[in-house]
């Protein structure tokens, strides 16, 4: 049986859950930091997750939805970055979590698999063990979708990540100036570096990775879309020739978050006007 744990909002409460045009931007690793005392186990490297099932995604994708981020984006659908008060989660070591991914893939017919709702390297030592399993399940891919700050920080990870032939990496920039990057994510502009750097990382490691970005006009301006493909370009032209770019959608948490942020969501998903442009 699973142990079943409580999560308390403790010095965590520290760090926003929702972004308003008055929050102070925070440190995003000790962020990390708290996060990862919350989320992580280091008895059997597990790590809390709510549930396993198959979305829609990738053509039909089985998905461990876990708990935990280092960041705070205003445009995010997830209902499980931040740590609620109350909310009964579990423990799933990666054994488990390969289990219950193979479980949900065989329902549906799937033979992909990934952990969605929260940011996957987090837990270090639990990605690293399960990462083998995949590899020697009947799963043909897995992708591991990060935002790329503890990629960025950290190149050994990144090497450890890519050995493993199944994984495929899909990382998302959030803007491509300081300023873009506080105002969207909450954390200090500097952190806009970490996942340019961690592609970077990724590309000496000869890795599987392709690159997103939240390029929509409503949150991001097209100086600073610009910015983000040039800076892009100067790392790789083919990835920026094949950047992923997305589009904000209209999700219940996403809407909270947005408000929160002093949008009128009317004005952003009816009207579809963009944020006020930055300075």
């Amino acid at each position: 049986m699973y142990e079943l744990q409580i999560v308390h909002l403790m010095s965590i409460e520290a760090f926003p859950t929702l972004v308003t045009p008055n929050t102070p931007p925070f440190d995003q690793f000790e962020l990390v930091r708290e996060a990862k005392r919350h989320v992580c186990r280091v008895s059997g490297a597990a790590r809390k997750y709510t549930s396993f099932y198959v979305a829609g995604v990738y053509g039909g994708i089985a998905t461990a939805y876990a708990l935990g981020c280092s960041l705070r984006c205003i445009f995010c659908w997830s209902d499980s970055r931040d740590h609620q008060i109350g909310r009964r989660v579990s423990y799933y070591s990666p054994n488990q979590v390969v289990e219950e991914l193979w479980g949900a893939a065989r329902k549906k017919n799937v033979r992909k698999a990934r952990i969605s709702g929260a940011e996957p390297t987090l837990c270090k030592a639990h990605l690293l063990q399960l990462l083998p399993l995949i590899d020697d399940s009947g799963f043909e891919s897995f992708m591991l979708e990060t935002n790329g700050t503890l990629f960025g920080a950290d190149p050994d990870y990144v090497q450890e990540v890519a050995q493993y032939n199944k994984v495929h990496i899909r990382v998302g920039l959030k803007a491509g100036s300081p300023a873009g990057y506080q105002r969207r994510t909450g954390a200090f502009g500097d952190g806009f570096k970490l996942p340019f750097q961690a592609i970077k990382h990724l590309l000496d490691a000869e890795a599987s990775f392709h690159v997103a970005a939240m390029t929509d006009p409503r949150l991001m301006s097209a100086k600073e879309r610009t910015l983000l493909i040039e800076r892009l370009t100067e790392l790789s032209p083919q990835l920026a020739r094949n950047l992923e770019e997305e589009t904000c959608d209209r999700y219940p948490s996403t809407q909270r978050r947005l408000e929160a942020a002093g949008v009128d969501a009317i004005d952003f998903f009816v009207r579809r006007k963009p944020l006020n442009p930055l300075p």
